[in-house]
């Protein structure tokens, strides 16, 4: 008599392996049963221990806090014995996911992070105590549930690095402008505009980021870290630093070299189209050229349409009036042109000092895991 596993659930446990997610089976089945189906899954390797309910008793809790990690399968287990490893996995600082559907699963499925109950199984019980019910009973779909909240996370993360660091480009921009003695490089308008367009548009597109094919290869978030952990914060505020200071840059050539008026509108059409250029740096740790600038339509579009509405704004003469902008001639527009592109050249940069300072980022680790 066998009961096969369903199809898909050991390629969704090797995933799990290279998420840094350990998979962990607890039955009431005997454990030569238990051994033999983990082991067919890829839950249970030679360094993994499989224990019963009956040995779990006789280990002291501190014995057993210390060498949880290297348990893989728990056999012939009561609905104590249940909550007690979650709690013990808990204790470890690792975030618990506990999946079942019996009325002694229950117990367990409360005190988890993160309950799950299968929804065409499970009992009424179980599903009260989860915190969410899987629908088609499957744990590929648990799986490609992480993978989802990894890319919403990240996605997250791209939105807010991209909202932050340009606003704090145009606190730049104007702080300094003012420290320098210069005239206000930008008026009102112009950031009203700014905020309005350039802004808002990427930072949407961003939030529609695909998912990056190594996802699933990183290690998992520490739920102890906040959103801006490891490093977050210092690149806003250098990314935002860098848009603000070559929006200066295009303000003073253009004050200084053809008055007051050209000097804003290149300062304008620079801060702008810096921004719109610099979303496309916040996409991927990895080069911009290697990050395949394209996959993300939403970013393109989003990119172009910021292009047009800017160049609208400038070269129509009724709206132009309205912003306060004059007509740029061909070197004021290859000035300007020049510098918006200006953060793709310093980022690429960056990450190549990045790499050569902190290495690569090797994927497909879990092997040590």
């Amino acid at each position: 008599m066998i009961d096969p596993p369903r199809e898909g659930v050991k390629e969704a446990v090797l995933t799990c392996k290279k998420a840094g997610i350990k998979t962990v089976m607890i039955t009431g089945d005997h454990i030569a049963t238990a051994k033999a189906i983990a082991r067919e899954l890829g839950i249970l390797s030679q360094k993994d221990i499989a224990i019963t309910g009956q040995e779990l008793d006789k280990i002291s809790d501190k014995e057993f806090e210390k060498n949880i990690m290297k348990y893989s399968v728990f056999a012939r287990v009561s609905p104590e014995h249940k909550v007690k490893i979650v709690k013990t996995f808990q204790k470890t600082g690792a975030v618990v996911a506990m999946t079942g559907d019996g009325v002694n699963d229950a117990p367990a499925l409360k005190n988890a992070d993160i309950g799950i109950a299968m929804g065409k199984t499970g009992t009424d019980v179980a599903k009260n105590a989860a915190d969410m019910i899987l629908t088609d009973d499957n744990f590929v779909t648990i799986v490609e549930a992480v993978k989802q909240g990894r890319n919403i996370f990240e996605n997250m993360k791209k939105a807010i690095h991209f909202l932050i660091s340009t606003n704090i480009g145009e606190i730049v921009a104007i702080f300094m402008g003012l420290v320098l003695g210069f005239e206000a490089p930008l008026l009102a308008i112009h950031l009203l505009w700014i905020n309005l367009v350039t802004d808002s548009f990427p930072a949407i597109a961003l939030g529609l980021e695909p998912e990056d094919k190594n996802i699933m290869n990183k290690k998992p978030q520490d739920s102890k870290k906040g959103i801006f952990a490891d490093g977050l914060w210092g690149k806003i505020f250098i990314e935002g630093a860098m848009i603000g200071m070559l929006t200066l840059v295009a303000f003073s050539i253009g004050n200084s070299l053809y008055g007051l008026e050209v000097g804003r509108t290149m300062a304008f059409v620079t801060l702008g189209m810096s921004e719109l250029v610099h979303s496309f740096n916040i996409r991927s740790e990895e080069s911009i050229f290697k990050a395949r600038i394209f996959k993300n339509k939403f970013l393109v579009g989003s990119f172009l349409l910021g292009i047009i509405l800017q160049l609208i704004v400038v070269l129509i003469p009724p709206i132009a009036d309205i912003f306060k902008l004059t007509q740029l001639t061909a070197s004021q527009w290859i000035y300007t042109i020049a510098i918006s592109f200006a953060p793709i050249l310093i980022m690429e940069i960056q990450k190549k000092f990045n790499e050569l300072k902190f290495g690569r980022i090797v994927y497909n680790c879990y092997d040590k895991i």
